[in-house]
């Protein structure tokens, strides 16, 4: 008996290190946090993997899916099209509104920016752009498979 309870505390401790990697390995991360009435929304792409998360008031979310190699074409292309790297965060202080973060760990546009003091005016556009992008996928790949 103690063989088998042994064992079954090594699963589960291998398991429940495996499920972080989900959150510490990635290429792309979008997420969406805060707010009057919190919510964490968060999109892990690594390859051609992706981890989605919803965690507020009215919903909890979690599903994982494959995206198209177009579809992550599709994503580098937004992102050197817009500079992601070029983009300039403001650094005023807001507080009890979302704010998103993008953090790109490959390629040449890797680096990390957040609208949590919001985007200088010259680069909102560009922003709103890249934001976009991620919520098509969550938008085509999770909110249209109830």
């Amino acid at each position: 008996m103690k063989k088998f309870t042994a064992f079954f505390l090594i699963i589960t401790f291998l398991i429940s290190c495996n499920t972080q990697k989900a959150f510490s390995e990635f290429d792309y991360s979008y997420s969406k946090t805060g707010g009057y009435a919190p919510m964490y929304e968060n999109l892990l792409i690594k390859g051609n993997k992706v981890y989605y998360s919803l965690d507020s008031n009215e919903k909890k979310a979690k599903k994982r899916f494959k995206l198209s190699d177009a579809d992550l074409q599709n994503v580098e292309k937004v992102l050197a099209d817009n500079q992601f790297r070029k983009i300039m965060e403001d650094r005023k202080k807001i507080y009890d509104r979302a704010s998103v973060t993008v953090t790109i760990k490959k390629g040449d546009n890797a680096g990390s920016k957040s609208d949590a003091s919001l985007i200088m005016a010259v680069d909102q556009k560009k922003w709103e752009n890249i934001v976009e992008v991620f919520q098509k996928i969550i938008d085509n790949n999770v909110n249209n498979t109830k």
